[in-house]
């Protein structure tokens, strides 16, 4: 899959799984930060897409993304394993954290 797809289809799964809490380590995060955060000079995305270490390749390859960050979302156990996620046993959806140069890729 190439950026741009990986790109759309997460922003579409973000939308429809509404995401507001959302991991800012692997782990996860107890905070609740907002889906799009910007400074001056960086900005913060967080979207879901299935395999989370899918989407982080595919970000991982954009010019202007600066880090990429996976990790869970949602869900009602404290911090899962792996295998608890992916065995749909917790609620959680995989997400990443994506910071990027908004003067560089929108």
């Amino acid at each position: 899959m190439n950026a741009r797809r990986a790109f759309a289809a997460a922003a579409m799964l973000s939308m429809l799984l509404d995401i507001g809490a959302a991991a800012d380590t692997a782990a996860n995060a107890s905070a609740s930060p907002p889906a799009l955060t910007s400074t001056s000079t960086t900005a913060r995305a967080i979207f879901a897409g299935g395999c989370f270490w899918c989407v982080e390749a595919d970000f991982d390859k954009v010019d202007g993304v600066l880090s990429t960050t996976s990790g869970y979302s949602g869900g009602s156990v404290a911090n899962p394993s792996y295998e608890q996620v992916s065995a749909k046993r917790t609620g959680h959806a995989e997400v990443v954290v994506v910071i990027f140069d908004p003067a560089r890729v929108s």
